[in-house]
């Protein structure tokens, strides 16, 4: 068979874009394929779980614009679809008195954002909210809230299914052909003919993207984050989300405190090099991964920009009681014996050569693709509303017309 479209990738942004499609074009031969025997096992499994607000972004940026759209249509779906999911609050924490004008300054971008129900609150807002949280002032946001993605991405796939498209796990794309009239993809599971290619490879976006003939930059770079687990009998000590005050000259967020569907609460995370793509663990080495990584001048100007605050991420991720001293900024009364081992994510971070973190969601293409370049956090939150922008590219590039589909 050949197909009208074939998306590569079957995390939840892939997902979502597969079924924004089908429901606005119901006659397109539509197939996903996916490289892991299951769905969404790379970023959406590993995900903190967190129902983004969008306050974070910049104003007019697409992370902002497809962020509070995203939670919007999320909600919607997921009262539709019947999977629940909790708006139970973030607080945004300032700690000492230098991170006043950087949380003002994010109350403000909030705002901007449209934000719903933004407060400032003081000390004794913090403790009626976290009574075992320390700060002097923060941001509480009433619509962050908690989901399981893997979920929510499953039931993209159940959608994609009942609308006549097909999900071919196991069928890793090696190799994409471009002709006249379409393009052949060499996959696990045997070669692919589609008219149009939309890849959406998260941790193997920029190698995707580089297959079907685009730029080889920006360049994906493997983060890993490792979480605590708060023993069960400590659980008390969270109620919702606390966020730090992010450091502007810092390129991650730094550690938090994340309650989980399941009733579990993550502590973390951390951000390290991974030592592979797909590398969850500090002993998962792909050496060409590590070498593609080492060898990137981007990388090479980002680790001198950041060389000792590299090492202190690194220290923390294999000395406990540092991991902790840093929690304990916020919950000043966990020890390290309130601690669990935990799980880990990898986050696909887009740079460029000169060292530069991109920062937006990025999506290139030509006539024929699409590629989704870079959606880190807050993709999942977003991922309705991306699926939706990048089916109006698709719709514009391949030439499929311009009729909206209903989340």
């Amino acid at each position: 068979m050949t197909y009208d479209i074939a998306i590569v990738g079957g995390g939840i942004v892939g997902l979502a874009t597969a079924r924004d499609l089908l429901l606005r074009h119901p006659h397109l031969k539509l197939i996903v394929l996916e490289k892991e025997p299951e769905l969404a096992v790379h970023q959406t499994g590993h995900n903190s779980g967190v129902i983004h607000s969008g306050i974070y972004y910049k104003p007019g940026s697409l992370k902002a614009t497809l962020c509070t759209q995203g939670r919007r249509a999320l909600w919607e779906y997921c009262d539709r679809k019947g999977i629940e999911y909790r708006n139970i609050g973030k607080l945004i924490v300032a700690t000492e008195e230098h991170e006043l004008p950087n949380l003002d300054e994010l109350h403000r971008r909030g705002v901007a954002n449209g934000i719903e129900g933004l407060t400032i609150v003081d000390a004794d807002g913090i403790r009626e909210r976290e009574p075992h949280c320390r700060g002097i002032r923060a941001i509480f946001s009433p619509v962050t809230g908690i989901v399981d993605y893997g979920v929510v991405a499953r039931s993209y796939g159940d959608d994609i299914r009942a609308s006549g498209g097909e999900i071919r796990t196991a069928s890793e794309v090696t190799g994409i052909d471009r002709r006249s009239n379409g393009a052949l993809l060499h996959t696990r599971s045997g070669d692919v003919e589609t008219k149009y290619v939309v890849s959406c490879g998260g941790l193997l976006a920029d190698r995707l993207a580089k297959m079907s003939g685009s730029a080889s930059d920006p360049k994906i770079v493997p983060f890993r984050g490792d979480y605590l687990i708060l023993k069960p009998e400590k659980r008390y000590l969270v109620k919702g989300n606390i966020y730090p005050v992010p450091d502007p000259s810092f390129p991650f967020l730094g550690v938090h405190f994340t309650p989980r569907m399941n009733g579990d609460i993550w502590l973390g995370p951390n951000a390290v090099l991974a030592f592979a793509r797909e590398g969850y663990s500090f002993t998962t080495i792909n050496p060409a991964d590590l070498f593609e990584t080492l060898t990137y001048p981007g990388f090479i100007a980002l680790a001198s920009k950041y060389f000792s605050t590299g090492m202190g991420e690194m220290y923390r991720d294999v000395v406990r009681t540092a991991y902790v001293k840093a929690l304990q900024r916020y919950i000043p009364e966990l020890t390290v014996a309130d601690t669990l081992p935990g799980p880990a994510g990898v986050r696909a971070q887009a740079m460029m050569a000169d060292g530069s973190l991109v920062d937006d969601f990025v999506f290139d293409g030509d006539s024929g693709v699409v590629n989704v370049r870079n959606a880190p956090s807050p993709a999942a939150t977003s991922s309705l509303a991306i699926g939706r922008f990048v089916a109006d590219e698709a719709d514009s590039r391949f030439g499929l017309g311009t009729t909206p589909a209903a989340v």
